[in-house]
């Protein structure tokens, strides 16, 4: 964005910290930087006076950075400032480097953003006064500008504008966030949303009797009654076919015609395509110009192996060799085989009979972007509610459902949901009932949150709950936890693996009601005498501790783990061969982990990794 950026320093310690900012910036990517100053030293442009440079390159420079008092910096700009949208980005500097404050165009020209990368090149403090920046609010005016996105605003009453729309969003008035689409950006959103923007993800949900300011993030054109702010994200794909020669001028009126009539806006298009011996049709390059975007082509072959377009022509197979144009070449751009808008056939007016008129057009929608329903399989950790993952808990506080193992999973886990989530355990459903629901939230283009104990891949009985979605196409995620055995460990103090004891952690279960197979026995795994977690087998602690004793020593430690990390979280320790009576006496056989080996409590012993004598990718070993 700043790619000449003028560095402006009148002292000798301003033009030494001068040098040094070029030096950093020019490292960082800024290769159009310069050093000027009224005196003369080597290195630095020499000028007649700070003001008069300003006033003949204020232009001519994406960026201003002066360095010394904020006084001269204003009494330097203010004579050619015209308007926020043109003019460039002013930044000032004190001469020790400890401050650097955005003066002009914080956002739209970017001053805000230089400020703070040149802070954290000078190891300095950014002074930013914008109140969005102040607030940590989103800077609506340049909202999307990275990704593409542009903006238009619309409002039911003559005279506001975007500055008063702004006002609304800074004074923490109710604000709805429409997010219709998905892309990097609108999930960035959904986790950044200030308390009194309230999200909805479909035109239909959103609630205009309690809502000040509508920020819409959709490619669609759509009638409101408040304030809002559209961001157009770059979305939609269009494919097109026509007769040679088709007039220009009056295809691009009329194509973009056409999107308004399907409710759908041109500056969301994100590419055009048709067949590649049409790469030279000038209708089609000017509406490529149009939409800022360049025409794509396919080759015939290409536009074959589209399977199951809605419409194939066999006209136009036997006059271009392949059955679609338009509707292929827009799944093509898209990467989706399905279609917004299927393909359209038009006639230009005014042309007659025999003249090229005809044209097609349809429009799909780039993979990713489209608002589908979401399932996350997410794991819950041991217990405790903060040691659920990050993502995991910012998925539980988007979720429209959560649907948690109520008798696994502590309760407090499900406070992570946002008023309006429907919460429910699983405890009394079946999983007839439990998929019927999650299919029911997910076909609605909902966000399902599928809440599993400890990490959900162990004992976490989802593989059958992942072969319903796949038979359904329903996508989805599985979000990690931390599984109990780490918790153990945690709560036991100890390390289950040791250098040149242990190095082996086994996780299983006993042979109970679910048999195991034969070569994973406990007496089978026994022989390793490594550190093992046993989950689900309480119940039969006879028979885990008789088959562990034909390996492991009487006297190996054991501790029988409740609930770990809950709030009644209890641990009873003892040696192998009173397993048995520990569990009797503890008298817990659910929500329970044995966990057997001679690392638990174990102390001494040194890693290699941090000895003075041991060399390393990161360190050379030097004589103990």
């Amino acid at each position: 964005m700043h790619e000449r950026i003028a560095i402006i320093a009148i002292t000798e310690t301003g033009i030494a910290l001068g040098h040094s900012l070029k030096s950093l910036l020019v490292a960082d990517g800024f290769a159009g930087c310069g050093l000027f100053s009224s005196r003369a030293f080597e290195g630095v442009e020499t000028i007649e006076s700070v003001p008069a440079f300003v006033r003949q390159s204020f232009g001519s420079f994406d960026a201003f950075i002066f360095i010394g008092s904020l006084g001269i910096c204003v009494r330097s700009i203010a004579p050619v400032l015209q308007s926020k949208h043109t003019d460039p980005a002013v930044i000032n500097c004190d001469e020790s480097g400890r401050f650097v404050q955005s003066v002009l165009s914080g956002h739209t020209g970017g001053a805000n953003a230089l400020a703070g990368r040149l802070a954290r090149l000078l190891g300095a403090q950014a002074v930013l006064s914008t109140s969005s920046d102040v607030q940590g609010l989103w800077p609506l005016d340049i909202l999307g500008r990275e990704e593409g996105w542009s903006v238009e605003f619309a409002s039911p009453v003559a005279g506001e504008s975007m500055t008063t729309v702004m006002a609304v969003f800074v004074n923490h008035e109710p604000t709805t966030l429409l997010l219709d689409v998905r892309d990097s950006l609108t999930d960035q959103l959904e986790r950044t949303a200030p308390p009194f923007v309230t999200i909805a993800y479909r035109f239909e949900d959103v609630d205009f009797s309690a809502c000040r300011l509508l920020i819409a993030v959709t490619p669609r054109l759509i009638e409101v009654p408040v304030q809002t702010i559209f961001y157009r994200p770059k979305v939609l794909c269009v494919g097109v076919g026509s007769e040679r020669g088709i007039d220009s001028e009056r295809f691009v009126r009329s194509i973009m015609a056409e999107l308004a009539a399907v409710r759908l806006s041109p500056r969301s298009i994100r590419s055009v395509g048709s067949v590649d011996f049409k790469m030279d049709e000038q209708a089609f390059i000017a509406f490529a110009e149009a939409c800022g975007t360049t025409l794509t082509g396919f080759a015939p072959e290409q536009l074959e192996s589209v399977g199951l377009v809605p419409n194939p022509s066999d006209v136009v197979f036997r006059k271009t060799g392949v059955h679609s144009v338009s509707e292929a070449s827009a799944a093509l751009l898209s990467g989706e085989n399905w279609w917004l808008v299927e393909k359209q056939k038009v006639a230009l007016a005014g042309i007659p009979e025999g003249q090229p008129r005809h044209y097609t057009f349809a429009v799909s929608l780039l993979r990713g972007a489209e608002r589908r329903g979401r399932i996350a399989i997410v794991g819950a950790g041991p217990g405790d509610p903060e040691l659920v993952t990050v993502k995991g808990r910012r998925y539980l506080e988007q979720a429209d459902l959560i649907l948690y193992a109520g008798s696994l999973v502590p309760e407090k886990l499900t406070h992570y949901a946002r008023p309006g989530a429907l919460v429910r355990s699983s405890a009394s459903l079946s999983l007839e009932e439990q998929f019927a629901l999650m299919e029911q939230f997910y076909r609605q283009g909902k966000f399902v949150v599928r809440l599993h104990t400890g990490d959900p891949s162990i004992y976490g009985a989802i593989m059958e709950q992942m072969a319903f979605f796949d038979a359904g196409g329903m996508e989805y995620e599985i979000v990690p936890g931390v599984s109990s055995f780490q918790a153990a460990a945690a709560v036991l103090q100890s390390q289950f693996t040791v250098p040149e004891k242990v190095q082996t952690i086994i996780l299983t279960r006993g042979s109970g009601r679910t048999p195991v197979p034969d070569k994973e026995r406990l007496s089978e795994l026994a022989r390793a005498r490594a550190t093992m977690c046993i989950y689900l087998s309480a119940e039969w602690s006879d028979e885990v501790q008789f088959e562990l004793l034909e390996h492991y020593p009487p006297d190996t430690p054991v501790a029988v783990c409740y609930r770990l990390t809950w709030d009644d979280q209890q641990v009873w320790r003892g040696r192998l061969d009173g397993l048995s009576a520990l569990v009797r006496q503890s008298g817990k056989t659910r929500t329970v982990l044995l966990v057997v080996g001679e690392v638990i409590g174990a102390r001494g012993g040194r890693s290699k990794l941090y000895d003075p004598s041991f060399t390393h990718g990161f360190r050379e070993g030097h004589g103990a």
